[in-house]
């Protein structure tokens, strides 16, 4: 099998959607996420930042989404997330409220605001609820369930749900547009799905087109070099986020056997028992700073720190 980038990393999705040149390959993504009709599909699209080296010198660690407006001003970003971070309902609606508000200019009415259409692309299994592998949220009044705006559009889409579908013959690349373009996600990694694509791609030229770029990017000396390094970092974050979990939760263990050690003991004076709660406490504290101190070295934002430790973010900052 060859030796294909993995489009999963943000760094080589950005490569094959993202880049100017390849406005068409965008294009067909979005028409196929987004179930636009025939008579409205999108046509023209500029991307807004296009800029991928640049980016990833200044900072490694830096979210490589992709934003674009369309032919009908609609503002789009699209972004990869490979672990649960847990915050994804909040993050997502930060990023959307950005875009959204970034519209703004000087004398602009609010009515010229442009719809805003935020994507992600879970590596994970997100949304309990439902077995559909692609989640569409906007906003409908509660009882009667009609719409208060078009403005806010956002997709949540997992790729294990895909997967598992297609294992189960419910989804075929074949039929279904959008799972044929994600399946390009999957292609490095699952020899039967490249296989297929590279079929379907004899058929659908914007397919043969990230195909060859995809095939082209993956043989670049430099392209891989900066690949790598994004990979690593990417993992490295994944690996310090795990490692933290695993860290708390040997802690509440650990803090919880002694707890029923200490329940059995006869004997105890309440003033030995408060000053041993007490101590538990404060060990528990010491452990949530060393983990936090840990992941501010990783570089790790201070938001994603607070949610996995409990920590404020004030408190974060001061520990730095």
């Amino acid at each position: 099998m060859r030796q294909l980038i993995d489009l999963k990393i943000d760094y080589a999705f950005k490569l094959i959607f993202g880049k100017q040149g390849n406005e068409p390959i965008l294009m067909a993504f979005l028409n196929a996420t987004l179930k636009l009709p025939p008579e409205n599909q999108i046509t023209t699209v500029t991307l807004l930042n296009p800029e991928l080296n640049k980016e990833y010198n200044h900072d490694k660690k830096s979210v490589m989404d992709i934003r674009a407006v369309t032919n009908e001003g609609i503002h789009v970003n699209i972004e990869i997330q490979l672990a649960n971070k847990h915050d994804m309902e909040r993050r997502t609606l930060y990023y959307w409220a950005k875009m959204y508000t970034l519209q703004m200019r000087e004398g602009m009415s609010y009515q010229e605001l442009a719809n805003t259409i935020t994507i992600n692309i879970l590596d994970f299994n997100y949304i309990y609820q439902t077995r559909n592998y692609h989640s569409v949220f906007r906003l409908f009044e509660k009882e009667e369930g009609f719409e208060l705006t078009e403005a806010l559009e956002i997709h949540f889409i997992e790729l294990p749900k895909l997967l598992v579908k297609w294992r189960e013959r419910l989804v075929s690349p074949w039929e279904d547009l959008l799972a044929r373009w994600l399946f390009l996600l999957e292609g490095s990694e699952n020899e039967e799905i490249l296989k297929t694509l590279e079929e379907i791609a004899m058929q659908d030229p914007v397919l043969n087109q990230a195909m060859e770029e995809w095939e082209k990017s993956s043989d670049d000396p430099k392209i891989r070099e900066e690949y790598y390094d994004r990979r690593k970092a990417v993992l490295d974050e994944m690996a310090a986020v795990r490692e933290a979990e695993l860290r708390l939760r040997e802690a509440i263990r650990q803090s919880k056997k002694e707890g029923r050690e200490e329940g059995r003991e006869e004997g105890k004076k309440e003033g030995r028992e408060e000053g041993k709660k007490e101590g538990k406490k404060e060990g528990s504290e010491e452990e949530k700073k060393k983990v936090t101190k840990k992941l501010l070295e990783k570089g790790m934002d201070f938001k994603s720190i607070s949610d996995i430790t409990g920590m404020s973010e004030e408190e974060i900052k001061n520990l730095r």
